[in-house]
């Protein structure tokens, strides 16, 4: 209120007070993550993922403005029922027309729990469909819908909004912009339409078209020869002009709305119900992803608390009607960890051989946007709520770049070591080193164990270990059985099964051996596993 003030009241010198916009801190972010994992990533592109677009008719959820269309349709209260039910009858009308024109099936679904972008899918892989129309899908769901009620105190009908069911037509559909997309219509007063689109489908159809080559998995492009150029496209998403490709959309399987708009003249109007921005790591193989997924996983869940998840939304304290939640779930694809900050998410994934990470904005009233307040363009641009408009959907994408650049930036911090696990899985396996070879280690069976230690004490770090040195520490007391000389030969063995599992190596031109990194870290482990309380690798592991 203080700034509100300030910026009405009139100065002295006749000058506007204007208020700067805040400069942002820069980060790491993603460049931070990336340089962590350098050896493994093959590439960054990042941009809205699904985005789902409501066009509405505001007026029509406005009492007097309902009543002023069936004033002009001539259409009584007491007859609201037979006329909306006429509509509703001329659209399902249209839609039957529609696909026997396409030859195409329309399907009514019984139960929610089918999944219709699955369903469409596998129409359109079946019957080799690559544009126009795929299916159509009928099915009763909530929504808010006009209704006709008795009002006894008054004795007279009531027209009221109220939460209800209706038919709802799903048109699956391979858009020549945006590529398979689905459009929701809603068959009752007052005519909901939701337009599903998905970005990397969209950026697929603009690389196919420039030529470029790339590989797919689901919604996921997991290479792409020209990294740059679809970046470009993708941050040419943003500045679309949505109105134009929607508004013919309408046209097209909502016919209906002409005659709607006859009686009175009302346009869609298009907002943003729902988006998903990602920015996808790509990695060699998935083999590299899942060397390191685990440990993301681990330190997502332990160590990010409430700050971190605040920081990550772009917030710095927590209001008093702020809810935040973190879950982990796994799915048929993999594990993912979800962190909620009322009614929006962030979250990372992984697919194949990608890292996702994704903010999702559902309820935009909790970020800002840079500019003039509605109503009063005098006065100069300030922090304002997000608008569920088209118009802030650049904004929308910025929100995403900063956040899922902060959720990278706090996971370039994880310490990504090899579970001890797989790496005794390739210790005991035999070996083949210049066409020899070697037998499995078993670092528990005491002969094994007792090397290990051996060549792991602290005296040979720097200077090495000879064969005589360590055959001392492994035989203090010469069996009567074996000479010198055998006890060298078996020692030399040893050596060169040590040798061929990298767990020591030779200084060049000596008859020393030196402890790998690998092998000192190995070893270590191996050692202090030994000797650890059961019951405590219990409690970790759980």
């Amino acid at each position: 209120m203080g700034a509100r003030k300030s910026l009405g009241g009139a100065r002295p010198t006749g000058k506007v007070c204007r208020v700067k916009k805040p400069t942002v801190p820069t980060s790491r972010g993603l460049a931070a993550f990336v340089q962590e994992h350098a050896a493994e990533v093959t590439g960054v592109v990042r941009g809205f993922d699904r985005v789902r677009l409501q066009g509405s008719l505001p007026p029509l959820y406005c009492g007097e403005v309902m009543g002023m269309y069936l004033d002009r349709a001539r259409v009584r209260l007491r007859d609201f029922k037979t006329h909306v039910s006429a509509v509703t009858a001329r659209i399902k009308a249209a839609t039957r027309s529609l696909v026997q024109a396409a030859g195409r099936p329309l399907h009514y679904l019984p139960s929610a729990a089918i999944r219709k972008d699955a369903f469409a899918e596998e129409i359109r892989q079946r019957d080799g469909i690559d544009s126009g129309l795929i299916a159509v899908f009928s099915t009763v769901e909530l929504c808010r819908t006009w209704t006709v009620r008795p009002d006894r105190a008054r004795h007279a009908l009531d027209l009221q909004l109220r939460p209800g069911k209706c038919t709802h037509l799903y048109f699956y559909y391979v858009h020549p912009q945006f590529g398979r997309m689905h459009l929701r219509l809603q068959t009752w007063f007052p005519f909901l339409i939701h337009v599903c689109l998905n970005g990397r489908e969209w950026l697929a159809r603009q690389l196919t078209a420039e030529g470029i080559g790339f590989t797919r998995a689901d919604n996921c492009l997991p290479q792409i020869d020209d990294l740059a150029r679809a970046q470009a496209l993708l941050d040419q998403q943003t500045r679309t002009r949505f109105a134009p490709p929607l508004d013919a959309l309408v046209r097209q399987f909502h016919p209906v709305h002409r005659e709607l708009h006859a009686v009175l003249p009302l346009d869609y109007y298009w907002t943003v119900a729902e988006c998903e921005y990602a920015t996808d790591v790509m990695f060699r193989d998935r083999a590299a992803l899942q060397r390191i997924y685990p440990a993301l996983v681990h330190h997502s869940l332990m160590s990010f608390g409430a700050e971190q998840v605040l920081r990550f939304f772009g917030r710095k304290q927590i209001g008093a009607q702020t809810q935040l939640t973190t879950d982990r779930r796994r799915g048929d694809d993999g594990v993912r960890v979800k962190h909620w900050l009322n009614g929006n998410s962030l979250k990372f994934y992984d697919k194949g051989s990608v890292l996702r990470d994704e903010l999702t904005i559902n309820d935009a009233g909790d970020f800002r946007v840079w500019r003039k307040t509605e109503g009063h363009p005098e006065r100069p641009k300030s922090w304002q709520p997000l608008r569920r408009s088209v118009a802030d959907l650049p904004r929308r994408a910025e929100l995403g770049r900063a956040a899922t650049d902060r959720h990278l930036e706090a996971l370039a911090a994880t310490l990504h070591g090899e579970p001890l696990g797989r790496e005794l899985a390739q210790l005991c396996r035999p070996v083949t080193r210049d066409g020899r070879r070697h037998r499995a280690l078993n670092p528990f069976a005491p002969e094994d164990h007792a090397l290990l230690a051996a060549v792991n004490r602290g005296e040979f770090m720097i200077r090495g270990l000879r064969n005589a040195e360590l055959r001392k520490l492994l035989y203090p007391h010469r069996p009567a059985d074996k000479t010198d000389a055998q006890l060298s030969a078996r020692v030399s063995r040893q050596l060169a099964l040590l040798r061929a599992h990298t767990l020591i190596k030779r200084v060049p031109r000596t008859h020393r051996y030196l402890v790998t990194a690998h092998g000192r870290r190995l070893i270590t482990a191996i050692l202090a596993g030994a000797q650890c309380d059961t019951d405590c690798l219990a409690l970790l592991a759980a």
